[in-house]
C-alpha cells in the first residue's frame, strides 16, 4: 500500500510537473513571507497532521505554528496555523494542503453531526469502502477525527459476503462454508460478515452460524428491531443502506452495534477555508 509520503509525492507531480511557471514568473527566489489557514465555515478541523508532513516533503525549512489541533471545532474567522518560509514553496504547497485539508474537514464534519446523533446509546456510526480513490486512508482517519469508527479498510482485511457473492456463491450457506474453509485453507485470521436482506435470509444465516456479523441491509426500523431481537446477542449487528442523519438515532434504538454510512465519505462538502498571505 502506497505511503503517505508517496501520496503526497505524486499530488505535487500532477500538480506542479515541470515547474510552477506563475510562481517561478513574478516571485523572486530570495523572497519570503507568512500565510495563515483561514476558517471560513463552522465545522470539524482534520488534516493538520497531514498538512504538516505536505509542508515538510517540499521545503523542511518552512515553519509552521498550529494553533488548532486535527478534531477540534473551529468557526469561520479561526486561524488553525500560520506557516513561514520561502513564499514560492507556500504558494506551491498552498492547493495539496488545501485540497486534503478541506476533505478531510468536510468529511470529520459530517461525521461528527451523525455521532451526535447517537450520543446515549452504544451504537457506533462507521464509514464504507465508498472513498476517492488514493485517499481511502486520510479520510477514514477524518471519520474517527470526527467521532466515527472504521468499517474495514479494504477487500483485504475482512470477508464481507454480500448480495452478490451470496448469489454467485449459490446461497447463504454455501458462501459461508466456503468462507470458512478458505480462511482455514490460507490460515487467515479474518472475521467474516454476512448482508442479510430479508428475515427469512437472517434465519437461514442462523442456522448456519459461523459468522461474526450480520449485516441489515435496507431493513426498516421496526424490521431491524425484530432482527436484533432474533440475533440476541449471539453477533454484532450492522444496520446499511440509506441510513440518513434524520433516522440513524431511530435505528440505533433498535440496538444494532454498528451503522454504516456511505454518506459519510461519498457525498460530502468539503469545508470552506483558505490560506491567506500576511502582509
Amino acid at each position: 500500500m502506497a505511503t503517505l509520503e508517496d501520496f503526497i509525492r505524486n499530488a505535487f507531480a500532477e500538480d506542479i510537473g515541470e515547474g510552477d511557471h506563475t510562481s517561478l514568473s513574478c516571485i523572486p527566489a530570495s523572497a519570503s513571507g507568512k500565510s495563515v489557514l483561514l476558517i471560513k465555515e463552522a465545522g470539524v478541523v482534520a488534516g493538520v497532521r497531514v498538512a504538516l508532513e505536505v509542508f515538510r516533503l517540499f521545503d523542511p525549512q518552512l515553519q509552521t505554528t498550529v494553533f488548532f489541533q486535527d478534531g477540534q471545532k473551529v468557526k469561520p474567522g479561526d486561524i488553525v496555523f500560520e506557516t513561514a518560509g520561502s513564499v514560492r514553496s507556500l504558494l506551491q504547497t498552498e492547493r495539496l494542503m488545501l485540497n486534503i485539508m478541506q476533505r478531510m474537514s468536510g468529511i470529520a464534519t459530517t461525521t461528527r453531526l451523525y455521532a451526535d446523533q447517537l450520543q446515549g446509546l452504544r451504537t457506533r456510526v462507521i464509514d464504507t469502502r465508498k472513498t476517492t480513490p488514493g485517499m481511502r486512508l486520510l479520510e477514514k482517519e477524518a471519520v474517527v477525527l470526527g467521532g466515527g469508527s472504521n468499517h474495514r479498510i479494504g477487500l483485504y482485511d475482512m470477508i464481507l459476503l454480500k448480495d452478490n457473492h451470496v448469489d454467485f456463491a449459490g446461497g447463504i450457506a454455501r458462501a459461508i462454508t466456503a468462507g470458512r474453509q478458505y480462511l482455514q485453507d490460507q490460515k487467515l485470521d479474518l472475521k467474516i460478515e454476512i448482508e442479510v436482506r430479508s428475515l427469512d435470509e437472517l434465519e437461514q444465516v442462523l442456522q448456519t452460524g459461523g459468522v461474526d456479523r450480520i449485516m441489515l441491509d435496507n431493513f426498516d426500523p421496526a424490521t431491524t428491531r425484530r432482527a436484533v431481537e432474533r440475533i440476541a446477542g449471539h453477533y454484532e449487528t450492522e444496520s446499511s443502506g440509506g441510513i440518513t442523519l434524520d433516522t440513524i438515532r431511530d435505528y440505533a434504538e433498535c440496538g444494532v452495534d454498528f451503522i454504516s454510512v456511505g454518506a459519510l465519505t461519498h457525498s460530502v462538502q468539503s469545508l470552506d477555508m483558505s490560506f491567506k498571505a500576511v502582509l
